[in-house]
């Protein structure tokens, strides 16, 4: 499915469950072609079934990002399918050394703990701006969200998620460093960090407060940014959080 020529196109990752999909959902509802990124056949068959009985205009493309090595080649492949990407929307994450998890402490945490919470939650997000980020550039236009936490809040810190705070600490210092490059090339290119608070999905669990679409709508708005909007931020409700 190809996209009109005067559509944005859209790529939200982890976006068949949880704030992932309500963020897919709101880009689509205002008329953005959506890829929704998923890590397998069956996910992807499972999410075009499920976009499908909200009538909304959403294409699932496989895109592993516990893979990170794969994601340039794969990406490109995506946009030679469907045009260029003009939003991404890092969404997909994991948390291993929580509750249920592996470790909560240092003393605890593993080395394949700590490489594969990095894999998916600071390497993916590099690759993809690394590989989206220029053409954006050129193109003149480009929005990226980075949907971190504030467990990964220096100015807050504290113990337990060891290798899950270390990430997403790690993936707001890409926020800035890539929103500065961006910058730097006075286009409309903008690439922020948000915080979706504590929401109810299978990581948040069922006793968080907020719901999937509280938790998506900061993302959605930095998605949307108009020319004037902010660059190289860290929000939360669509106000700015310390780093």
């Amino acid at each position: 499915m190809a996209r009109a020529l005067d559509r944005k196109t859209a790529l939200v990752t982890g976006a068949n469950r949880g704030i992932g999909f309500e963020i897919a959902r709101q880009l689509a509802a205002r008329g953005i072609f959506l890829l929704a990124g998923v890590r397998s056949e069956a996910k992807a068959h499972a999410a075009k079934a499920a976009f499908g009985k909200l009538g909304l205009d959403i294409e699932p493309v496989v895109l592993d990002v516990a893979d990170a090595k794969s994601i340039p080649n794969v990406l490109r492949d995506i946009e030679g399918r469907h045009g260029p990407i003009d939003i991404a929307v890092n969404n997909a994450a994991i948390m291993i050394d929580g509750p249920g998890g592996f470790s909560s402490t240092i003393r605890e945490l593993t080395d394949d703990t700590f490489r594969r919470t990095w894999e998916t939650n600071v390497f993916a997000p590099m690759a993809i701006i690394r590989t989206l980020l220029p053409g954006m550039i050129d193109r003149g236009y480009g929005r990226i969200v980075n949907v971190s936490s504030r467990a990964g809040q220096l100015s807050g810190m504290s113990a337990g998620f060891p290798a899950y705070r270390v990430s997403k600490s790690a993936l707001n210092a890409l926020t800035a460093i890539a929103a500065a490059e961006a910058d730097a090339a006075k286009k409309d290119v903008k690439i922020n960090a948000c915080s979706p608070g504590w929401v109810r999905t299978d990581m948040g669990g069922p006793d968080a407060p907020r719901s999937p679409e509280q938790g998506a709508e900061t993302a959605v708005w930095l998605a949307t940014l108009p020319s004037s909007g902010p660059n190289g931020g860290f929000f939360e409700d669509k106000k700015v959080l310390s780093w």
